[in-house]
């Protein structure tokens, strides 16, 4: 279950990514993320029910709470145009908890302690922009979450899933690598003009002018 809910936060991420680039519209991406969101806390209470309850089973269902709860909480924060501030704030918290998971993985499961850092920068961002109000980052934001998106949710769950996800720690410490790589290819796509969607702003609603980037966590 763990690795489906991956799965979906692949494709969630890309869709959202390209929402913040205003390459498509943001209630587009809000409805994917409120259906990604269900499915995930449904798959983690599904998960929990069906397991022994030890750490790791915790751990796993922690992320996949945290992940559930962003999708639901933004894309309805877009569709009913609540305004960022709440949506920011969520994402600050989950941020400083993204560490202390990644630190409890360390040992066991060093690749996805990275990807929990990863993540982790992610939910940083989307605090800055939303709840600080930082929008001069929503064009990182946006190619930000479309270079990392596979590489963190998409590639990883199949690997999980077809039995070979991998527990090497060479692995997890080339996997930050690329990571760090295409975070600064994200800061350089930012720095260029951006091609965007060609829709009408009213299209969107209220919460088009009312959210920073528009975006659906990680």
């Amino acid at each position: 279950m763990p690795y489906v809910c991956l799965l979906l936060s692949g494709a969630a991420l890309l869709v959202n990514g390209l929402a913040a680039l205003e390459l498509l519209p943001r209630r587009d991406a809000a409805v994917l993320s409120v259906s990604v969101g269900a499915i995930q806390l449904a798959l983690a209470v599904g998960y929990l029910s069906s397991q022994d309850g030890g750490t790791p089973v915790l751990l796993s269902a922690a992320g996949m709470t945290l992940f559930g709860l962003t999708y639901i909480y933004s894309g309805m924060d877009v569709l009913l145009g609540l305004g960022s501030k709440g949506v920011g704030w969520f994402c600050g918290m989950v941020a400083l908890v993204g560490p202390l998971l990644a630190a409890a993985w360390l040992q066991d499961d060093p690749l996805l302690a990275v990807l929990w850092l990863c993540w982790s920068v992610l939910w940083g961002l989307f605090f800055a922009s939303m709840a600080m109000g930082v929008e001069g980052l929503n064009p990182f934001i946006g190619w930000a979450l479309v270079l990392t998106s596979q590489v963190t949710a998409t590639v990883p769950a199949f690997l999980g899933l077809a039995g070979l996800w991998p527990h090497s720690p060479a692995v997890a410490a080339a996997s930050a690598v690329i990571l760090t790589g295409l975070f600064l290819a994200a800061g350089i796509l930012a720095r260029r003009p951006q091609t965007r969607c060609l829709q009408p702003k009213d299209e969107y609603g209220p919460a088009e002018t009312e959210h920073g980037a528009g975006l659906q966590g990680p």
